[in-house]
């Protein structure tokens, strides 16, 4: 890999001499513009607006256009002049966690490669220093003209640096969330951790650019005077009205592509919600009434036995002395008549 930037990493006082190298490489097929009518290429010539001639690249500088319109050139002995310790320095700042970094800050990525023997030791260091803080670190380098914002990180066993904006370059969303109120059920939910669960994880590096793929047959089909493959037709989409069905339609494709035996949708434990308990229903309300109607019958009922038992042994009570009157009765007129 061919380099595009020499300088150093500035560790503290450490200084690694580095070679910085695209990380990355683009497969998309270019197209050439040309005239519809002959075919013959359609190019952009670099025209100077004063004489009205085309000019060669080594006659092509830097200017910047002022607020009235007038050129400031800027050479580039300017620029290598420039106050900064970052241009041929990639300085580092700070080492932060990982997840501090928001993925919207990413930009370009490149390797960063020893330059020579001498650096091979403190470029180790650094990457076995990030390696076991679990930490990557923040730095500052100058690259194409400007001053940038970069990430360190360890990629196996050579450090990348990944090109980040400026926050103040990453704009807020504001105004692009649904400004509609919108009710999401736990079962819409249920069925979503459902089809999320059923797609499951993938091994990236199984991933493709199919549209390059089939772009690449058109242009080999047209090459040999063959026509171009025809699409196979897809299957109109109707109108989704019900999301429910959707999300229930969508696990069963999840899981016939996988070679799964579709089933039945069931859905997951619904999750513990903060809402205060439901009041009782009807049905509970008149459950508790029988209940207690239940309890009086029987208190009613321990009641009148009771006073039952205690009428029982009234009337005996009362029998017992009836009888003992008449057996008094009886002996004191046998003792009249011996008299």
């Amino acid at each position: 890999m061919r380099s595009i930037w020499n300088g150093a990493i500035s560790f503290g006082l450490v200084s690694i001499p580095i070679k910085l190298v695209n990380a990355t490489e683009s497969h998309s097929i270019s197209f050439r513009q040309i005239h519809t009518e002959d075919g013959g290429r359609v190019r952009y010539r670099k025209v100077c607006e004063l004489e009205d001639r085309e000019i060669s690249q080594a006659e092509i500088g830097k200017g910047y256009e002022d607020a009235d319109g007038t050129i400031i050139p800027i050479t580039d002995e300017d620029l290598a002049h420039l106050p900064l310790p970052t241009a041929k320095t990639i300085e580092i700042v700070a080492f932060v966690p990982a997840d501090r970094i928001d993925p919207l800050q990413m930009d370009a990525s490149y390797y960063l490669q020893a330059g020579g023997a001498p650096a091979a030791k403190p470029y180790t260091l650094l990457r076995e220093a990030l390696k076991r803080s679990n930490k990557v670190a923040i730095a500052k380098y100058a690259l194409r003209g400007r001053e940038r914002l970069g990430m360190l990180r360890v990629v196996e066993d050579a450090i990348a640096l990944h090109g980040l904006l400026w926050p103040d370059e990453v704009r807020a969303p504001e105004g692009l969330a649904p400004d509609t109120k919108v009710t999401i059920s736990d079962k819409e939910l249920d069925l979503a951790d459902a089809l999320m669960d059923t797609l499951g994880e993938i091994d990236l590096d199984e991933l493709h650019d199919e549209y390059r793929e089939a772009l690449e047959e058109v242009v080999a089909a047209k090459a040999a005077g063959e026509a171009p493959p025809e699409a196979p037709e897809q299957a109109r989409a109707g109108k989704v009205l019900d999301l429910m069905a959707a999300l229930e339609k969508s696990v069963r494709d999840a899981k016939e592509s996988r070679g799964e035996e579709p089933g039945e949708v069931r859905q997951l434990p619904q999750r513990k919600s903060a809402r205060a308990a439901p009041k009782q229903t009807d049905g509970k309300k008149s459950t508790a009434k029988t209940a207690k109607s239940a309890a009086t019958k029987k208190t009613a009922a321990k009641k009148t036995t009771a006073k039952s038992s205690q009428g029982t042994k009234k009337t005996a009570a009362a029998k017992k002395t009836t009888s003992a009157k008449k057996t008094a009765a009886k002996k004191t007129a046998a003792r009249k008549r011996t008299a």
